[in-house]
């Protein structure tokens, strides 16, 4: 309940600046709420996945210590807004987000900032995998799942570099799901029970990628991802600090253990969650926790008095 505080103080600081062009704007509004409130938790967190020094002021950056430090050593990512662009614009699916598992469990993504990323349900394990072809990953799939591949659905981030694989996936009879922003919403829906979305493909982030293993694990999904340099310096850079670009790294690559929690709070709605609204009286918000111990997911609806809050 102290880290679904934090998303929602996030969500609520970002909603003020919906659809108001003004991405830089919500994602600092965003990030400050959740600093403030991420100081009040019971543990000692490092931030291994952040927002980096923004207009020389600290925030949330790789490395920050957050909590009181008393409890549980912690790593820490964040994503005060997963999908600033969504929020600038006022368009569905963005979402404030932190992510916790045990301190040193955490994917170090600092060397390639994106990767080619698979996410499926529970059915995709041992299934689907990024040494398949796209059309033997819908079809395999579609079998699993019981049914055509003209009723699949693939998440994908609409962007140019993806042209060829939409059409990898049109070939093969499926249909997709383009993104504008925020891949993190798309790979839980993949994975996620009676989510419209069967399957998340493409080159999205890697620190992006991490977060959602903590989200995937408790669902019990399949989550795959293969380092992407964008040239041939980031190549050079990668396999310097001892990284292999052919690996692919799952999900206990990607964050080591069973002690994970995922924790989200809408901004903008979507399929995954409500976005805020914003009443005379009351501010509601829409969250969801994802503990990998367990395997569970909660929803949590909340209403906020505008006057204490």
């Amino acid at each position: 309940m102290e880290l679904v505080r934090a998303t929602e103080a996030a969500a609520i600081g970002a909603s003020s600046w919906v659809g108001r062009g003004r991405k830089e704007i919500a994602d600092g509004a965003a990030v400050d709420a959740m600093r403030a409130f991420l100081g009040t938790v019971a543990f000692d967190g490092t931030v291994v996945i952040g927002e980096g020094e923004k207009d020389h002021a600290p925030m949330l950056f790789n490395g920050e210590r957050v909590g009181t430090g008393d409890g549980p050593a912690c790593d820490i990512a964040v994503d005060p807004i997963d999908g600033t662009s969504l929020t600038a614009t006022g368009r569905a699916g963005a979402l404030s987000v932190i992510a916790v598992s045990d301190r040193g469990s955490m994917y170090d993504p600092s060397a390639v900032f994106y990767m080619d990323k698979l996410a499926a349900g529970p059915e995709g394990r041992g299934v689907v995998s990024l040494e398949q072809s796209v059309g033997d990953n819908i079809r395999e799939l579609a079998r699993a799942l019981g049914k055509h591949p003209s009723d699949l659905r693939v998440a994908v981030l609409d962007r140019p570099r993806h042209e060829g694989l939409v059409d990898e996936i049109r070939t093969a009879g499926a249909g997709t799901r383009l993104l504008s922003d925020g891949d993190v919403g798309g790979g839980i829906d993949a994975a996620r029970h009676g989510s419209p979305i069967d399957l998340c493909l493409g080159i999205g982030g890697t620190p992006e990628g991490i977060i959602t293993a903590c989200a995937i694990k408790a669902l019990g999904g399949v989550l795959q991802g293969r380092l992407a340099p964008r040239d041939e310096a980031e190549a050079k850079k990668a396999t310097d600090a001892g990284h292999d670009l052919t690996r692919i790294l799952d999900l206990d690559d990607l964050v080591a253990g069973d002690n994970t929690y995922f924790v989200a709070t809408g901004v903008t709605g979507g399929d995954l969650l409500r976005g805020v609204e914003r009443t005379s009286r009351v501010i509601r918000t829409e969250s969801i926790v994802l503990r990998s111990a367990s395997g569970t997911l909660r929803r949590i609806s909340a209403e906020h008095l505008p006057e204490k809050w």
